[in-house]
């Protein structure tokens, strides 16, 4: 079987191509090469954080790896046969685990499995925790994924030490996305938490974050907020639109010297303009999607096509050719319509 060739350095050229491509490869069972790893940024090459994603895919495929070392601009996996197990990843750092888990969960929805990261749970430029389980899942769900993930400990920068177990069932019945624009907001939901913090650090985050809310829309606000304990101080917020289509996000995380109302503002203040648009889809789980939406079908419209976005659909298509339809430009709203669904039998599901 040939290579899948793929350019480390093709547009934002970070850590996202290798995820899609080593994932889709243990899908489909296609070996990939990824050169020019990260080949235009200050420190190119392999970080930390993108080993552990690597290595867990190999361990569900049982795969041959070379290249995968910190600094390295070539890596080679060779998928063998991907089968359920339960993968265990400790990140050693504040690595993020919602990266870990956008690599594992496409691979794992096609052999079932099950997981237990340690990391950072609420960690700059990734994904909080709370929102894969609450946004992210939320729309897999109706794709016909069922997956679950708990927190077991939060872990933040610098310290880490978060915990995260879970599970994802083997993806039976791929149903097409359909989820354009959304038409009213039912209501808002979120999670505002203070680790190694006093208690009313997550209050006051909510209590803005709701204040604000209100002052844009008259529907009902209820933010949880949770207390706990781990390695390190840290507070987050992510706050979402329960919407009659699908759920939009904001969140904001907490840093010494940034008042809890400023973290509360900034999670609702980016919600608001997720909804802005009126696409059902929010930038970030735009490109979340785009691995599953290709088995799956469908068209969604997107607050923001993002580099990130565009990026994924390119990785996607390099394993099976033209499956998507971009209308609209980078940075602004659009559509992305799924124009040949990949079939499972490609991917000798």
């Amino acid at each position: 079987m040939g290579w899948v060739e793929i350019d480390g350095s093709y547009g934002e050229g970070g850590g996202q191509i290798l995820r899609t491509a080593v994932a889709l490869s243990v899908i489909t069972g296609k070996p990939v090469r990824i050169f020019n790893i990260r080949a235009n940024r200050p420190n190119p090459g392999l970080r930390p954080q993108h080993l552990h994603g690597i290595l867990a895919l190999k361990e569900l495929s049982n795969a041959r790896v070379k290249g995968a070392k910190v600094g390295s601009t070539v890596l080679e996996f060779i998928p063998g046969k991907a089968e359920a197990k339960h993968v265990k990843v400790p990140i050693k750092t504040a690595g993020s685990i919602t990266l870990v888990l956008q690599a594992l969960l496409p691979a794992m929805a096609f052999v079932g499995g099950s997981f237990e990261i340690t990391g950072g749970t609420d960690v700059p430029w990734s994904p909080p925790v709370d929102y894969l389980r609450n946004v992210t899942l939320f729309a897999l769900e109706r794709m016909g994924l069922r997956a679950e993930i708990e927190v077991r400990r939060r872990g933040h920068y610098p310290r880490g030490g978060g915990l995260v177990v879970g599970g994802v069932e083997p993806w039976e019945e791929r149903k097409p996305l359909r989820a354009l624009e959304w038409e009213r907001i039912e209501r808002f939901g979120g999670i505002s938490h203070a680790t190694n913090l006093p208690a009313h650090v997550a209050e006051r985050q909510a209590k803005s974050a709701e204040e604000r809310l209100r002052s844009f829309y008259s529907v009902p606000v209820e933010i949880e907020t949770e207390v706990s304990r781990s390695l390190g101080p840290g507070s987050g917020i992510v706050v979402w639109a329960e919407t009659d289509s699908l759920r939009l996000a904001g969140d904001a995380l907490g840093k010494r010297g940034k008042p809890a109302e400023v973290v509360g503002r900034e999670a609702a203040d980016e919600l608001v303009e997720q909804l802005r648009p009126g696409k059902a889809v929010d930038k970030f789980l735009g490109d979340q999607l785009i691995p599953f939406l290709a088995f799956a079908g469908g068209e969604i419209g997107v607050a923001e096509i993002t580099n990130h976005l565009l990026t994924n659909v390119w990785v996607v298509e390099r394993f099976f050719g033209k499956a998507f339809d971009v209308e609209g430009k980078a940075g602004e709203p659009g559509v992305v319509r799924v124009v040949r669904r990949v079939d499972g039998a490609v991917a000798g599901i």
